[in-house]
């Protein structure tokens, strides 16, 4: 545990060092769980949006897009369940006063009993060498079985105990377990309770006539409410999705572990509209649509996972996560939902307005079913920040910190450098550089030693850097680097920008899919 503390430190100072992840309000010692992106982070989170967005929208003929206020009329939260239900169950520690969520708790458990499996993997692994089958050795390993029989068990039994409310037997689960506080090691818990997320606030000019309203604990119900406008308007035929990217925000009590969960998020989230009957294909069709578009980021096969839901919400009937290995383990990255008609239905009922769809080829009306994915931008961020972080040894037994980030993804996309401040070189080097912007984020930079220069755009993820020389003042030539091998290579001026394109450009990624 301690090594991924020390990783996860290490990303959150960099976050900072290199503007991409500050405090909010830090001059005012901050908010706790809020966070603002910096000039860095702005960008990298607006290529990952740009990269859902052209995935999910742009490449499908049968989804369209929608940007739904945070303001809802209050009932909707009615209808939704949130009001009754939008619940975490919460724990305290009567000696140390802290407050934790009491499924986090036991859910963490259950991590470090997963990297017990993990360390008996790699002592295996050394044992056998090449001869080492993995998949053969989860499944016939005693050791590792039982591990993972005992993580089961503890999910299955807190899975039901929160489906049927019984928070008493929550709270029985944490005392066998002798799950203790994590600061002080104290067991001496409370009874568990639940706590309502939503933030209120109030629309109106005075206090009498104010409306009492919700922040939006989630961006699908701005899809729900909208279904018919979106349906008729764009004459769009079952089935078919209505897509968003928004702002979310909800009273954590217990918000952690950086980005991961914050009061103050956003969402990515697809709500695709079917005929009741068909959700199991496109629940399947989702899953795998969904894992691929993760994987062809090539951030690793081995650092992502389904988790299928123990606890289904009552209007789900299929339910399952894409987890992705964080540096503090496993945890959920996007959630695919089979929710049948029950958000529809809900609105159809507390508003009184008809949301149904008339199928022509059946000739009949029906309340379509959702298939919904809903991914954290958020947590997309610090999943792919945490993954590119590297520490490497060199050639010459220095070090040097580079951010591996996906080429599509990187905030900057090369920087251009002249060689020395003087004999013209700044004047060609500002020449490619009011070129190349017109189509890529790109920076010029003229101070420091080359190296220097070379390391400071390494640790901002930057996947070239461009080095104009005097020679390129008779051959017109640069020299390109290459920010993963180091590789240095000399081309043309002419050739820059094709070169440049065809490492960052979202259609040859998103080809792959």
């Amino acid at each position: 545990m301690t090594n991924q503390s020390d990783t996860f430190k290490k990303v959150i100072s960099h976050a900072k060092e290199y503007g991409f992840v500050f405090q909010s309000s830090e001059i005012y010692d901050g908010l706790s769980a809020v966070y603002d992106y910096a000039q860095n982070g702005v960008e990298l989170k607006r290529n990952i949006r740009e990269y859902w967005w052209k995935a999910m929208v742009q490449m499908n003929d049968n989804i369209v897009g929608l940007d739904a206020a945070i303001f809802m009329h209050p009932t909707t939260w009615k209808a939704s369940g949130h009001v009754d239900a939008f619940n975490d169950p919460l724990i305290d520690n009567k000696d140390s006063k802290k407050r934790y969520r009491a499924d986090v708790l036991i859910e963490d458990y259950c991590a470090k009993i997963e990297l017990k499996i993990e360390k008996e993997i790699k002592k295996a692994e050394k044992r056998f060498g090449e001869n080492f089958d993995k998949n053969e050795f989860i499944n016939t390993n005693g050791r590792v079985l039982a591990y993972q029989d005992k993580i089961t068990a503890i999910l299955s039994r807190m899975g039901r105990s929160l489906e049927n409310e019984d928070l008493a037997d929550v709270k029985a689960l944490i005392q066998e377990l002798e799950i203790s506080d994590p600061l002080t090691g104290s067991k001496n818990w409370t009874d568990v309770k639940q706590f309502n997320l939503m933030f209120g606030t109030k629309l109106g000019a005075n206090a009498e006539s104010a409306m009492d309203l919700y922040l939006r604990p989630e961006t699908a119900q701005g899809i729900f409410v909208n279904f018919l406008n979106v349906q008729k308007t764009g004459r769009m035929k079952i089935p078919f999705g209505i897509a968003q990217t928004g702002k979310a925000f909800r009273n954590e009590i217990v918000a952690r572990q950086f980005i991961f969960r914050m009061r103050e998020f956003e969402q990515m989230e697809l709500q695709f509209f079917i005929k009741p009957g068909t959700q199991a294909k496109w629940y399947e069709h989702w899953k795998e649509a969904r894992m691929k578009w993760h994987i062809s980021l090539g951030m690793g096969t081995d650092n992502y996972r389904f988790h299928d839901h123990d606890k289904l919400a009552h209007y789900a009937d299929a339910a399952a996560d894409i987890e992705f290995k964080f540096p503090f383990g496993f945890k959920e990255l996007e959630g695919i939902h089979s929710r049948t008609d029950f958000d529809l239905s809900q609105h159809q009922t507390y508003s009184g307005k008809k949301l149904q769809y008339f199928d022509h080829e059946e000739n009949k009306n029906y309340t379509p079913y959702v298939l919904e994915t809903s991914i954290g931008l958020d947590r997309m961020f610090l999943a792919v920040f945490s993954n590119a972080l590297t520490e490497e040894t060199l050639d010459n037994h220095t070090t040097r910190t580079v951010l591996k980030l996906p080429a599509v993804l990187a905030p900057i996309k090369a920087a251009i450098l002249p060689l020395v401040k003087k004999d013209g070189l700044p004047e060609v080097a500002k020449t490619i550089f009011n070129d190349l912007k017109w189509d890529f984020n790109v920076v010029y930079d003229e101070k420091d030693a080359v190296g220097r220069r070379y390391r400071r755009q390494d640790a901002v993820g930057t996947p070239f850097c461009i080095t104009v020389d005097h020679d390129t003042l008779e051959d017109k030539c640069v020299t390109i680097r290459n920010r993963d091998s180091m590789e240095q290579q000399r081309v043309k001026i002419d050739d820059i920008k094709a070169i440049i394109e065809n490492k960052v450009a979202m259609k040859h990624w998103l080809k792959e899919l």
